[in-house]
């Protein structure tokens, strides 16, 4: 027997040390020593090799903008908005496509091969989500998209938002976006909501809100998302982003919400980057951290995902792609430095989000898609500690990136002549 491609002496993240052996676009065995021809053999050699990167919440219309047409000044979210609303009419269909291809290449570099990108529909032309169609067939043999039809300024709020939503689901968006805490009054929001959930239901959609983006504690949209998936029976296609209200809500009133968004089987999506730099800006000291409760939330079983959100555009100034930074602020944020939860971590940015996103052939098993990412560490908390380097990506059975290894050399006496800072943790 022969395959096409064998990746060898790989550390997989449960621990177990394996070979993993590609036909074609999918896993054909893992098996701790497969003898076998194979047209490449990639050798991990120790290192770990993990299912593929994958980012729930992201606006890819906006990434690599960064400064134009001016910096937000305040950092802000409603700056933010703001900004892209001034940087709208500047668009063009080139840039934006070019821009979003360039983040794809970048995506690809760090092992990241899923992405849900939320698409401004709140512009008539159109010409982002035109863009990122054209993106999304081109990257499609190698990175996987998911387009959501986001009415960035309100489904009520902006005078054309709906109509435009509803061309943008026709044109082939896959999920259903809305912003209910940005309308003009909280019965608003409410009543988006349950518009949004009602067009997601009719269509056969997956519905991703930006919910309650604010430190106002009594911004509670989320608890109208829960009503509308069970009313609906949006069960397992339901999810509410950023959530951070959570954070500064009265603990009595989430006692009772987070066992309502477990029986409805809703998801939540912490971006932690952001929430961290947008959160608190109005407070003096003590200063709100603003990422949700997701520790809480996990405890009761319900499933959380890490997002990047943005990259060099209105809303952040730094970003890169990578993941690995995103579980790692996720994990000082949310305060998860128990062995247990660093490795939750790990298994958020990885099949969390996957599962969030719905993503189908998704995992290291034998017959799932072939796309894994070797990486520059021995387990999955050394990945976050050091934001391992990708050695390799394989994205649908075809290797799509690689870097060498890189020690760093010194020049010290009586000292080793390379360090590579992997350290093996105790069990």
């Amino acid at each position: 027997m022969s395959f096409d491609l064998i990746v060898k002496n790989g550390v997989l993240p449960d621990g177990r040390t394996a070979d993993i052996a590609i036909s074609g676009d999918k896993i054909a065995a893992i098996e701790p020593k497969i003898e076998a021809e194979a047209g490449r053999v990639i050798d991990a050699e120790g290192s770990l090799v993990s299912p593929p990167f994958v980012d729930p919440h992201f606006h890819m219309d906006a990434t690599l903008s960064y400064g134009i047409p001016r910096i937000n000044a305040s950092g802000t979210l409603l700056e933010g908005i703001a900004l892209w609303g001034e940087l709208k009419p500047l668009l063009t269909h080139e840039a934006v496509k070019q821009r979003a291809l360039d983040y794809c290449d970048w995506a690809v570099s760090m092992g990241l091969l899923a992405i849900r990108t939320h698409v401004d529909t709140c512009d008539d032309r159109l010409l982002a989500l035109e863009a990122l169609l054209e993106v999304k067939k081109e990257v499609a043999p190698y990175l996987d998209l998911q387009l959501v039809a986001f009415p960035q300024d309100g489904l009520y709020r902006d005078p054309t938002a709906r109509e435009n939503t509803i061309r943008a689901l026709d044109m082939g968006a896959d999920v259903v976006g809305g912003i209910p805490h940005f309308e003009r009054t909280m019965e608003d929001g409410r009543r988006s909501v349950t518009e949004l959930c009602e067009i997601a239901a009719a269509r056969g959609k997956m519905i991703d809100l930006h919910c309650d983006e604010t430190d106002d504690p009594m911004s509670r949209h989320i608890e109208q998302l829960v009503y509308e998936t069970q009313r609906l029976g949006l069960q397992g296609r339901s999810n509410g982003s950023h959530l951070t209200s959570m954070h500064s809500m009265d603990n009595y009133y989430v006692s009772k919400l987070l066992p309502m968004m477990a029986e409805a089987q809703v998801s939540a999506i912490a971006n932690p980057l952001i929430n961290i730099v947008i959160q608190g800006r109005h407070d003096t000291y003590p200063k709100r951290r603003g990422m949700t409760r997701v520790p809480e939330m996990l405890k009761y079983g319900i499933r959380v995902g890490f997002g990047q959100d943005c990259v060099l555009d209105p809303w952040y100034s730094l970003g890169n792609g990578d993941m690995l930074d995103v579980a790692f602020m996720g994990l000082h944020v949310g305060q998860m430095t128990h062995p247990d939860d660093m490795r939750k971590c790990f298994d958020i940015v990885t099949r969390e989000n996957a599962a969030v996103m719905n993503l189908e052939g998704y995992g290291l098993e034998v017959g799932k898609t072939a796309s894994l990412v070797v990486l520059d560490a021995n387990d999955t908390i050394e990945a976050i500690r050091l934001r391992a380097e990708r050695i390799a990506v394989v994205s649908k059975g075809n290797v799509v990136a690689e870097r060498p290894r890189r020690d760093t050399k010194l020049n010290l006496p009586g000292r080793p002549v390379h360090v590579n800072r992997r350290h093996t943790m105790p069990n």
